[in-house]
């Protein structure tokens, strides 16, 4: 019988199996950690809503892998504090890894086994009931049947990927931390399993996963920026947009780069990035930027024009005013 919380401290009810009923799969303060001299983690404060996909995104060295493993009870915060799926993260870290799935960066399976012997030996370390018919369903959720025999070697990335994500969700997590999940992936492989977590998100599983690719940071309900252990913004892809209040055009033609210099040391520009057969110009002071780009390409042979900024606008702009780990300028 599922015993449910009365009491009138406003404390969540607990859910039908067990664990605290909470809005939020992830809710966290002022989370701090340090290793040595370097401040990893500096005072992050995130909310993530069942069902939900968040994309947490930042350079190598940011902070995002230790910020995962704070919020799901694997480190323990210098201060700060949180819940996850309404367990505390410091006293409850053992409720949480039973609730979880973690997919780290690194493929951690056993190449010498099959996909199947894989999942048996997971679903034996969890101590399953009903083991076999997990592991055939877990094979037929993520279309591995056909390749259930091969041995995990053998196995392309994207294969390796679904093997992993099945792993994960054996034993029926209710939140998916995925520390760059598709690194390495092609795009076909990248796009299956996108559809595969909205698939997820929309069973009620919420889902954290960090990414450098914009493409994925786009298809994530919202979104947070965290650059060497500070939280920068966060938010949907659109709010993050807006919270940097960039003007940007477009500027097509040849000889883009030596373009990108001039327009570089020019009033009213704060950033010049080339993408492909393209210069984007952005700035904060609107009518400054658009005059600027008028005078250094009047007479040239481009076609220039005004364009919404987007998110790796954004984020490049962002990267390019944080400091490191150490207090130095990127």
């Amino acid at each position: 019988m599922t015993t449910r919380n009365t009491s009138r401290g406003g404390k969540p009810q607990d859910t039908p199996d067990g664990s605290p009923e909470s809005p939020l799969a992830i809710d966290v303060h002022h989370l701090n950690k340090h290793f040595g001299d370097r401040h990893v983690v500096n005072d992050v404060s995130l909310q993530v809503s069942r069902g939900e996909i968040f994309g947490f995104l930042g350079p190598n060295g940011s902070g995002k892998t230790t910020s995962i493993r704070l919020m799901c009870g694997l480190l323990t915060p210098d201060s700060g504090s949180g819940t996850c799926l309404g367990y505390d993260i410091v006293r409850d870290s053992v409720q949480i890894k039973r609730n979880v799935g973690y997919m780290t960066q690194r493929f951690s399976y056993w190449e010498d086994m099959t996909i199947r012997e894989n999942l048996d030996f997971v679903a034996r370390i969890y101590q399953m009931r009903d083991r076999k018919e997990k592991v055939e369903r877990a094979l037929e959720n993520l279309g591995l049947q056909t390749r259930a025999g091969q041995m995990t070697g053998a196995l392309s990335g994207g294969w390796k990927q679904r093997l992993a994500l099945a792993a994960c969700m054996l034993h029926e997590p209710k939140l998916l931390l995925l520390d760059e999940p598709t690194a390495g992936v092609d795009p076909t492989a990248r796009r299956d399993f996108w559809e595969e977590l909205h698939r997820l998100a929309a069973q009620g599983i919420s889902v954290l996963v960090s990414t450098h690719y914009m493409d994925e940071a786009e298809r994530c309900h919202k979104l947070a920026y965290i650059a060497y252990g500070k939280l920068l913004a966060q938010g949907t892809a659109q709010q993050v947009i807006d919270s940097q209040a960039l003007a940007t055009w477009s500027i097509h033609g040849n000889r883009l780069t030596d373009l990108s210099e001039q327009l570089r040391k020019t009033p009213g520009v704060d950033q010049t990035v080339v993408f492909g057969s393209a210069l984007h110009a952005s700035g904060h002071d609107h009518a400054a930027l658009e005059q600027a780009i008028r005078e250094v390409t009047s007479g040239l042979p481009v076609r220039t024009e005004p364009i919404e900024t987007g998110l790796e606008d954004v984020f490049i702009y962002m990267m390019s005013r944080s400091t490191d780990n150490y207090g130095k300028p990127l």
